[in-house]
């Protein structure tokens, strides 16, 4: 029992100094920081995944007032989200949760975040991002339209134009905000994974790109929601209206996603070359909406079963 107290709070302190040497170099070493910033979560997750959830719990906690301590007010919104970020992966990894579930709360942890933050900056700081973020937009056209009609070119209506686009980017910054976490947590995913896997830990991985499927629910979530679109008008500005264009928003990108897997299936099934397979995808993005209706065949006909029967070898 002492000795493995004693193996706590030696490798608690150590990760801890690893995270504030990280820390530090991240925000006081240009470059440098820009690929700490990445790894900085590093010794918090691989503590979390080799010691119990109390003791990580604690070295979390200290490392965020190191964050502070290190970095001030920037530090401190920095630690509260990199930490815990750490704690997420490396309690998934000893608890043996999958990769999905891991990116899943990792993303859900984003977005709590970001929204506190924004709260916060709100309320405490008098400070409005997404205000800032529109009128910088808005500022933009204003300076485009000038230049368009200084050559003659403005069209007539161009001011109707412009606040349709800024409408609607006001409309779908949810799902922004939902792909960023996503994204930003798929990265740190990405790349902490492989170097804890050099750590002598055993880390998640996906299934296969090929395997990618989607629940059939939301082949139904989609043609709900389109049909309901197409038969109610919405007002702009509506919680209607933003529940709706958000949902559809993030249901074309899933089966986005479900098409081009379709493609590499495809791709898989007559053995050809795998850059083929990423040319195919990125011709994929501007042919958006047939990649979609790919999507839709797969989860709804099956066409993998189909593919599998005519070239299996």
């Amino acid at each position: 029992m002492q000795k493995n107290k004693t193996n706590n709070i030696t490798y608690g302190s150590m990760m801890i100094a690893l995270f504030a040497i990280l820390l530090g170099l991240t925000f006081y070493i240009p470059f440098v920081g820009f690929i700490t910033a990445f790894i900085v979560l590093l010794p918090i997750a691989w503590y979390s995944a080799n010691f119990e959830r109390k003791q990580a719990i604690l070295v979390t906690t200290i490392s965020i007032i190191i964050s502070f301590i290190i970095g001030n007010i920037g530090g401190l919104i920095f630690g509260l989200l990199i930490a815990p970020l750490g704690f997420i992966i490396g309690d998934s990894i000893r608890g043996n949760k999958s990769k999905l579930y891991m990116l899943m709360a990792s993303t859900i942890f984003i977005l709590f975040m970001t929204a506190v933050q924004y709260i916060i900056s709100i309320l405490v700081l008098n400070i409005n991002v997404l205000e800032q973020f529109l009128e910088n937009i808005e500022i933009y056209y204003e300076r485009l339209g000038n230049m368009m009609s200084s050559v003659g070119q403005l069209p007539e209506n161009y001011d109707a134009m412009v606040n349709k686009s800024l409408q609607l980017i006001e409309a779908i910054m949810p799902t922004y905000f939902i792909g960023g976490a996503f994204i930003l947590a798929f990265i740190y995913l990405s790349i902490n994974l492989p170097l804890l896997k050099k750590l002598k830990l055993d880390v998640p991985k996906f299934s296969k790109f090929v395997d990618f499927r989607l629940p059939k629910a939301v082949l139904w979530y989609y043609l709900i929601v389109s049909v309901i679109t197409l038969i109610v008008s919405f007002e702009i500005g509506t919680f209607g209206y933003l529940l709706f264009i958000n949902a559809a928003l993030i249901l074309r990108t899933l089966l986005f996603l479900q098409g081009v897997s379709l493609i590499h299936y495809y791709f898989y099934v007559r053995g050809w070359p795998k850059w083929a397979a990423i040319l195919a995808t990125f011709l994929a993005v501007p042919l958006y909406t047939f990649t979609i209706i790919l999507g839709v065949l797969d989860l709804g006909f099956n066409l993998r079963g189909f593919l599998k029967d005519r070239y299996k070898k």
